[in-house]
């Protein structure tokens, strides 16, 4: 016997909470990035492109996130998304890491390929640029940050700007080294620490990426013991074929059968075991089968 509830809705998920701040980031990235790739073009400057290069990601990724909220906020109408689309969030995060990655990539090839080579730096326009990259990046990280604990959309987003700022501070270091010291190789040498900024943030939200996709238990919850707690709540004999998983970010969902003790009131042990799973777990919505014996050929499931 199940509890539960429809999915079609997408009231109160984390993503739609914060969209807002989403779509303000957006314009202020994408009207920069038009300005820094000119102005990296015209003065030469690889760290000017490498931030450019990763503010365009920035674009991308800020444009999918946005695209990924209204999706995931949209009623099912097909009666076959029986979760939603929810995890709508949680690919356009994937595509923040793919898109990551792949500037830091650029970054490293073209600095390997400027090895040896006498590059002219222009060094006003990078400062310039880079000083006022650094102020959007700030106005779009406190813009974001209030979202990036929620939601795994927004801390794609979110990582992705801090790294922007990162980029911003990179680039203004670079124009002051070559402009104190006369060598270019500088502008090359920042150029590369902000790819490898960049990759190493890509991974981190990659591994978070991929545990919600592999279904791993939420981030902070351990199975066993809420199999323990379950199997103490009064009137359950046994627990066996719990599953518990993150739907999306601050949607944690899960299963279970509970053999029951002879003579006890079933509905109350599905309340008092979900009150359990939401307030000491953090799981709104768990699907729970009590019996009164073993299920036949639950023994033999091995996942």
């Amino acid at each position: 016997m199940g509890a539960g509830h429809g999915h079609g809705g997408a009231s109160g998920h984390a993503g739609a909470n914060h969209r807002w701040r989403l779509a303000v980031a957006f314009g202020l990235v994408a009207t920069f990035f038009v300005v820094e790739l000119v102005v990296g073009i015209l003065s030469g400057s690889l760290a000017l492109l490498s931030d450019a290069g990763h503010m365009a990601a920035d674009v991308v990724a800020l444009g999918a996130a946005l695209v990924a909220t209204k999706i995931a906020a949209r009623p099912d109408s097909t009666g076959r998304r029986t979760y939603g689309s929810y995890r709508a969030e949680v690919f356009a995060s994937g595509l923040s890491v793919l898109l990551m990655l792949g500037v830091a990539a650029f970054v490293v090839v073209e600095a390997l390929g400027r090895i040896g080579d006498t590059v002219e730096v222009e060094t006003g326009p990078m400062l310039v640029v880079g000083t006022v990259g650094l102020a959007i990046n700030v106005v779009s990280i406190f813009l974001l940050r209030g979202g990036a604990e929620e939601s795994l959309n927004i801390k794609g987003a979110y990582l992705e700007v801090v790294a922007d700022a990162a980029g911003s501070v990179g680039v203004i270091a670079a124009g002051l080294l070559v402009a104190w010291t006369g060598r270019s190789w500088w502008d090359t040498l920042v150029a590369l620490a902000i790819g490898a900024f960049v990759a190493v943030r890509a991974v981190g939200l990659g591994r978070q990426v991929l545990a919600v996709l592999g279904q791993h238990a939420p981030a902070g919850v351990d199975v066993d013991a809420m199999a323990d707690d379950l199997a103490a709540v009064p009137g359950v004999d046994d627990v066996h074929d719990l599953h518990a998983w993150t739907l999306t970010s601050g949607m944690h969902v899960a299963t279970a059968h509970l053999l029951l003790a002879a003579h006890t009131d079933s509905q109350g042990v599905l309340h008092e075991a979900q009150r359990l799973l939401r307030v000491d777990y953090g799981i709104e919505h768990a699907t729970l089968q009590v019996e009164s014996s073993p299920t036949a050929g639950c023994e033999e499931v091995t996942w």
